[in-house]
């Protein structure tokens, strides 16, 4: 895994098409975005048949976490397309132990936070749980946030891991 070339990915696309907005982001990229009431167990996924773009959401979730599962599902789009091809691929949202997974979080962590508003609010003193509220994210994508920025060479002091389960503990 290659941190500065998420970043960059992430950058280049917000650049090219204006938006941070994942769900604008996403039909700007060609991706189709279909919502699916019968998404009980799942959040969202990716795949692509077809030379088609696919990301199936399950649409009652809130909107924070519709744009996190976005985000996170642009990533797979971005650096997994190839694995995506064989089917209704079902990527673990979240699970820091699977490579692919962590560089979906990463490239979402890039997509929906900028790293010069992050370190605002921590100059101003905000905590980890107050600073995630502040940039409408679950905590744990902002440590991911705070990880993926050390290895391109800040300094941030992270108080502790993300859980890798947080998205199988997220309710809606």
């Amino acid at each position: 895994m290659n941190s500065y070339d998420i970043y960059k990915q992430a950058n280049n696309l917000m650049m090219k098409y204006g938006t941070t907005d994942p769900v604008k982001l996403a039909r700007s990229m060609g991706i189709m975005l279909y919502n699916e009431d019968s998404l009980e167990n799942l959040l969202g996924m990716y795949t692509y048949r077809w030379k088609h773009r696919i990301i199936i959401m399950n649409p009652n979730i809130n909107d924070t976490l519709y744009k996190m599962v976005v985000a996170h599902e642009i990533g797979h789009d971005q650096r997994h397309r190839l694995l995506a091809g064989d089917g209704m691929k079902e990527f673990e949202l979240f699970n820091m132990t699977d490579i692919t997974e962590y560089e979906a979080n990463a490239f979402a962590s890039h997509l929906l936070m900028n790293e010069t508003d992050m370190t605002e609010l921590f100059k101003e003193g905000y905590d980890i749980a107050t600073t995630a509220k502040m940039l409408n994210v679950n905590i744990n994508l902002l440590l991911i946030k705070i990880q993926e920025m050390n290895r391109l060479g800040m300094n941030f002091k992270i108080p502790f891991d993300p859980d890798p389960n947080f998205f199988r503990k997220t309710r809606y």
